[in-house]
């Protein structure tokens, strides 16, 4: 496996593009989940978990008072290994909440 991008550069890339395209959700405690090269396609799949004002049932005190804490969204983000250039951001399929 060569690659033009490190595994770093294409989470940042990954990170910083459902920020940018989420931006007005009010996107929440997001990180990474799974990373993986795809050599076929020469693509990074970049999964990437968060959560959304929507899914919290409560305040910051929720979780010290027994509330559920809020459910996470998942989306994989591929990204071209060559030039950086994100090529799709879809659900995760095989995560409990997607």
């Amino acid at each position: 496996m060569s690659t033009r991008l490190s595994v770093k550069e294409a989470v940042a890339i990954a990170k910083n593009y459902l920020r940018e395209l989420l931006m007005e959700e009010g996107l929440k405690n997001l990180g990474l989940e799974e990373i993986e090269f795809d050599d076929e396609q020469d693509i990074w799949l970049v999964t990437l978990g968060f959560s959304r004002p929507w899914n919290t049932t409560g305040g910051p005190l929720a979780t010290l008072s027994g509330e559920a804490p809020a459910k996470r969204a998942y989306r994989v983000v591929a990204v071209q290994d060559s030039d950086g250039h994100v090529i799709s951001v879809k659900r995760a399929k095989d995560l409990a909440y997607a």
